[in-house]
């Protein structure tokens, strides 16, 4: 038979997510190709390859995928992406089998020592992409999961649709470059490569793959939010699924839910009857200044955003466990014409407006402009400079960061929240640090026993990450010094804490019922 190997560098787009825990849907969806194709397909990742020593590895094999993508870069725990080095260093070493670079970075990589850039490994094997197709390719691949490294602690993308439902972009996008026009996956088959992938033992699912959750179904609906098929997913997905631990998703458009109003809260409420707890609506927001969003087609107005904010919240805010089901995570972007000091200080005034509302948000993300090739961005940028004013940006990180979500992640978790599920990561010094599955879920320092997947109780926090102790660890467990850690104990109190409630649960601790 016929091998091949992925090797799987993430992606990173505006609606899909690769880098680990996640598992990308193409590297699902070239399993799947070559599986129909007859091949036997391993699958590995790029951290694996550095780990293990594995540049020269592949020459076993009659087909080489290097899966990679990043257009929109952040900060990863999970793992790292594929530089263009690596891509080379790779081909390079393996030269004996047929060798292909799939992904976006195929259009900013054009000199990697490939034998072919496939920018779409499915037009490459079918010679035409389209929902059929996907739908083979999804639920035959699904089995790769089984060889991702992290497994079963992984969560799977979903796709339910492709494009974005607008008729005219933001001029930085790369979503409609990769993804013209816009199209929605048949409810049906979405259902079933997720009851494949549960059967394969996935218990945490996002629906991603779009530019805009409650846009599924949209263009079948007469240009309105199609009620019926949301319901009809989500409640699919919970049939075939009964047991999974994780439902979230990730964009959607504010502007798109000011003015679909009032089905889009009833789209909203569909989403949080069925989702788990700490899930995100990313919106797309960008900027506050509105000479900057007009110069870059961005949706909206501020009106727009502040009503989907408050609408989210109003929705959303319902607590299990005491984390909130859904609620608004903010993106911006820095560098885009038209910025100018003010740009800066209306994002500032904008978001201590929202605290002082007691609006919550999950997230802010503060992102600098990654020009992407064919994007109208990409041709303004031949005639005009488009740069970040690096010491305002740095400026306005560090008061966002420490006036801002510092006190927000407070309001959000609270302490003596309970976070189910958590999964080791790494650790620093005597603090392991860990994640449940989730869309961004949220770091958690983990004090004192944490050596398996656990239930973690909060009790204090940093600016963008909590500090927490497994739920059944007893005070007899720590020593002094991490008892003398927590909120309020210090060295002496912990000496007499130890002796006294040994065999008592810190919680109980942290939560004033023995001190």
């Amino acid at each position: 038979m016929k091998s091949a190997v992925i090797v799987d560098g993430y992606v990173d787009e505006p609606a899909v997510l690769g880098v680990p825990p996640y598992i990308s849907t193409y590297a699902r969806y070239i399993a799947g190709t070559l599986f129909i194709k007859g091949f036997d397909v391993d699958y590995t990742t790029i951290d694996e390859v550095r780990k293990k020593e594995l540049w020269a590895f592949f020459n076993k094999y009659d087909v080489l995928v290097i899966l990679s993508g990043v257009t929109v870069p952040g900060k990863y725990v999970g793992g790292i992406p594929i530089n263009e080095k690596e891509i080379k260093r790779i081909f390079d070493l393996n030269k004996r089998p047929f060798r292909i670079l799939t992904g976006a970075s195929v259009k900013l990589i054009k000199d990697s020592g490939a034998d072919d850039l496939a920018e779409d490994f499915i037009l490459y094997a079918f010679e035409k992409k389209n929902y059929e197709i996907i739908r083979k390719v999804a639920i035959e691949g699904a089995k790769i999961v089984r060889k991702h490294p992290r497994f079963p602690d992984v969560i799977c993308e979903i796709e339910i649709s492709l494009g974005c439902e607008r008729k005219t972009y933001c001029t930085f996008c790369s979503e409609p470059i990769l993804h013209p026009g816009f199209v929605s996956r048949p409810v049906e088959d979405i259902i079933d490569e997720v009851s494949e992938l549960y059967q394969n033992g996935i218990k945490a699912f996002r629906l991603g793959r779009s530019a805009n959750i409650l846009a599924y179904g949209y263009e079948k609906n007469n240009g309105m939010i199609n009620i019926e098929l949301l319901k009809e997913l989500y409640e699919g997905i919970r049939e075939v699924a009964p047991n999974l631990e994780v439902l979230h998703t990730d964009n959607a458009n504010p502007a798109f839910i000011s003015q679909n109003y009032p089905q889009s809260a009833r789209a909203l409420e569909i989403i949080v009857q069925n989702n788990t707890e700490g899930d995100i609506l990313s919106f797309g927001v960008e900027s506050f200044d509105e000479t900057v969003r007009r110069k870059n087609n961005i949706q909206g107005d501020i009106k727009d955003i502040d009503f989907a904010i408050e609408l989210v919240n109003e929705i959303g805010g319902v607590r299990i466990n005491s984390v909130p089901k859904l609620l608004p995570g903010l993106n911006f972007i820095f560098g885009l014409p038209g910025e100018t000091k003010k740009t800066y200080e209306l994002l500032y005034l904008k978001l201590k407006e929202y605290l002082d509302k007691n609006l919550l948000l999950r997230r802010i993300n503060l992102r600098q402009i990654m020009i992407v090739p064919d994007t109208p961005l990409w041709y303004y940028s031949k005639h005009h400079k488009v740069k970040v004013n690096h010491k305002l940006f740095k400026h306005y990180k560090y008061l966002i960061r420490n006036e801002i979500d510092s006190e927000m992640i407070k309001r959000v978790f609270p302490k003596g929240t309970i976070i189910k599920n958590v999964i080791y990561e790494f650790s620093e010094g005597n603090i392991k640090f860990g994640r449940p599955l989730g869309t961004y879920p949220i770091l958690i320092g983990v004090l004192g026993r944490f050596d398996r997947k656990s239930d973690i109780m909060i009790y204090d926090h940093g600016i963008r990450s909590v500090s927490g102790i497994v739920l059944d660890l007893r005070i007899g467990e720590l020593s002094e010094n991490e008892l003398a850690k927590l909120p309020g104990i210090g060295k002496k109190k912990a000496r007499e804490i130890k002796e006294k409630f040994s065999v008592f649960f810190v919680r109980d601790l942290i939560l004033g019922g023995l001190y």
